[in-house]
């Protein structure tokens, strides 16, 4: 219950609540209502919203602010004919309302007719006193159409009128990254410290910019800027130490990320970074300790575990970085990249049953990369299975149509198969190549091509 008596509308709701319990019935004026209704929406209490809209309807059946927060509430369960019929009513009630305008461009958006949104945007925008609200909207309307342009134009209003606006800060941004206008995104940034030189944010944003563009020493300037602004900004503390991971200050890196740890709950990222780079140091067992850190906290933080994997793979122990690819799939069972890994170590080991059932995997996962066709083909051929090879050649054959390492394995299928003249169509591809024809003779010793 609702009881901030210090709090004129806490008493309005606090008084709604005790009527319900009461089961009685009292008065409540219009804008009573309205901000009862209000509240429960803002809490996400859509049903006692409901009763609330459905008892002030009835003692005020025609208020238009009450209509328009039921059609506001159609809109999100997403009942649009409802809304549609609803706010015909209040534009025949109150022509040219600002609201009803708004609410149309929020149903054409959510049917994703973003054009007819930014009309009644732009309808409302004639009406309205306070155009920051609607020129967000149409900025993200004209993001939605890829209208990089446009919508850079409405979120830097949006910027003009609040400098500290960082939802249209990020936004404007993105467009100009999309626009690869990264003159114009530096000069943003620059006209939001002008007016407040101690905006972490646009510092942080400009030494990203910097980073990306190859200018490193402003890069750094930039964040030590940022973490001036603010002494316990996170992504600064980061982004510095990516950068100066980036340019082989390796030791700094690691007392950035540490610095980070200690502003923010340690999160899997931070001892991952860590953890790469004592390896890069060679501390071996530290670099180790902190990279199963990193997957104790986040066990789905798929980076440390590939780290992991490849770490122990370059000290020639597969069976580690075996045992680590199946743990790391326990947790991350749609990881195209482990299972990948897990095919190739599979077949380094010459399990090749375990191999196929792993490329299979990545395949079906969306990787079509060559080298996943090739090895999962190669791990059936060495099982000897050359039906089933044939029908993975062919698959792969859509991917690749001219390539040769696909056609001489489909080639030598069909000749294992015996049937030669479907084997003969295939070696137009690797006629000339002896090197392709000497790697696979082990799999096809008798495969001859005809000139």
């Amino acid at each position: 219950m609702y009881d901030d008596f210090s709090d004129p509308s806490g008493a309005t709701i606090s008084k709604f609540e005790q009527m319900l319990k009461s089961d009685s019935i009292q008065f409540f004026d219009a804008q009573e209502f309205e901000t009862i209704v209000q509240h429960y929406l803002d809490f996400g209490q859509n049903n006692m919203a409901k009763r609330a809209l459905k008892l002030g309807l009835e003692q005020h059946p025609n208020n238009i602010e009450l209509l328009l927060l039921k059609s506001e509430l159609f809109i999100f369960e997403s009942k649009l004919p409802k809304a549609e019929a609803l706010l015909d009513l209040i534009d025949h009630l109150t022509p040219q309302n600002e609201e009803v305008f708004l609410q149309r461009a929020n149903i054409f958006s959510k049917r994703k007719e973003h054009h007819k949104a930014i009309t009644m945007l732009n309808r409302a925008l004639l009406l309205t006193e306070d155009p920051l609200d609607v020129w967000s909207l149409l900025g993200m309307e004209y993001l939605l159409v890829e209208n990089f342009e446009a919508a850079s134009k409405y979120f830097k209003l949006c910027l003009k009128e609040s400098p500290l606006d960082y939802q249209s800060l990020y936004n404007i941004l993105y467009c100009y990254e999309q626009l690869e206008n990264i003159d114009e995104a530096i000069a943003v940034l620059n006209e939001v410290l002008e007016e407040h030189p101690y905006c972490e944010v646009a510092w942080h944003q400009l030494g990203k910019i910097y980073t990306q563009t190859e200018r490193y020493q402003e890069a750094l300037s930039a964040y030590d800027f940022a973490l001036i602004s603010d002494d316990t900004f996170t992504g600064a503390y980061v982004e510095k130490g990516k950068l100066l991971e980036q340019l082989g200050r390796i030791n700094e890196a690691i007392e950035n990320y540490e610095i980070a740890m200690q502003t923010s709950d340690p999160g899997g990222y931070a001892y991952h970074r860590i953890g790469s780079c004592h390896l890069q140091l060679g501390n071996k067992q530290l670099g180790v300790s902190f990279l199963k850190k990193s997957i104790h906290l986040e066990p789905h933080f798929e980076k440390s575990w590939m780290a992991l994997i490849d770490f122990y793979l370059k000290e020639a122990h597969p069976e580690k970085a075996l045992y680590h690819c199946k743990k790391g799939l326990q947790a991350n069972e749609d990881s195209v990249q482990l299972w990948k890994k897990n095919g190739e170590i599979h077949f380094a080991l010459t399990q090749y049953s375990e191999a196929d059932y792993a490329f299979e995997n990545t395949i079906a996962l969306g990787n079509y990369e060559l080298d996943s066709w090739t090895q999962w083909i190669d791990s059936l051929l060495h099982l000897r299975e050359w039906n089933k090879a044939l029908k993975i050649g062919l698959q792969a054959r859509e991917f690749y149509p001219e390539t040769a390492a696909i056609a001489i394995r489909v080639a030598g299928c069909y000749h294992t198969l015996g049937k030669k003249d479907e084997s003969q169509y295939f070696t137009r591809a690797f006629r000339k190549d002896e090197s392709l024809l000497a790697q696979m003779a082990p799999f096809f010793p008798n495969l001859v091509v005809k000139s």
